[in-house]
């Protein structure tokens, strides 16, 4: 069995999550050994990342890394495409996903405490992201990838939406929202992994958000 190094609120851990849930391959899941970032888990791990992964003597991390070490693995349930194109195409969207959009989200945490909370910031941040979505879109147009398939490079995309609803909802980040993927999104929660993920992983994220408000006098 697998067991995974993980911390609960992390977006990469849910998105390696729904990857394992829907390829049906068991793991345990537990936090760093000694807390993120301490010494003991370093000495594991040598560049502290979550999420991390064991297999037998195989330590691992980085969620890319282990999601394509389980596609080959664990070949069942295949979650790349057949084709070096298509392939290619995969990784490019996650790539999106990975070093685009869910960067300008994470930008945005520093700003959830309403104590000292920046609202240009919040507003800045929001346009930003806002020009990802509108990249995706783009993205979206010529995807040439099967759209009732849970692909690999979908996972992250899962969470980082449902970051960006909790977002506007709590600290009031302005976002415009491309229909093409508002529409993608609906189609990733349907599928079974997603909403099992989802439905746990909101837990962790009202326990972060609790911070965004105003506090009782």
């Amino acid at each position: 069995m697998l067991t995974i190094y993980a911390v609960p609120v992390s977006v990469y851990n849910a998105k390696l999550r729904i990857l394992l849930r829907h390829k049906g391959v068991p793991f345990s899941e537990q936090p760093p050994p000694g807390g993120y970032g301490s010494a003991e888990y370093k000495s594991l791990v040598p560049s502290g990342n979550l999420p991390a992964m064991i297999h037998g003597d195989l330590i691992l991390a980085d969620s890319e890394a282990i999601a394509e070490y389980i596609e080959e693995a664990f070949p069942e349930t295949p979650m790349l495409p057949d084709t070096i194109n298509l392939r290619a195409k995969a990784r490019e969207k996650s790539r999106l996903h990975d070093t685009r959009l869910e960067p300008a989200v994470r930008a945005i945490y520093p700003n959830v405490a309403y104590d000292g909370r920046d609202t240009e910031a919040v507003k800045a941040g929001g346009d930003t992201i806002s020009k990802h979505l509108q990249s995706l879109a783009l993205f979206l147009e010529t995807d040439p990838l099967a759209s009732d398939i849970l692909w690999m490079c979908d996972c992250g995309f899962a969470v980082t939406f449902a970051w960006i609803k909790a977002f506007e909802a709590t600290i009031e980040l302005p976002i415009d929202w491309p229909a093409s993927v508002l529409a993608y999104d609906a189609r990733l929660q349907n599928h079974p992994a997603v909403d099992h993920e989802m439905t746990q992983y909101r837990a962790a994220m009202d326990t972060y958000l609790e911070k965004a408000q105003r506090p009782l006098k």
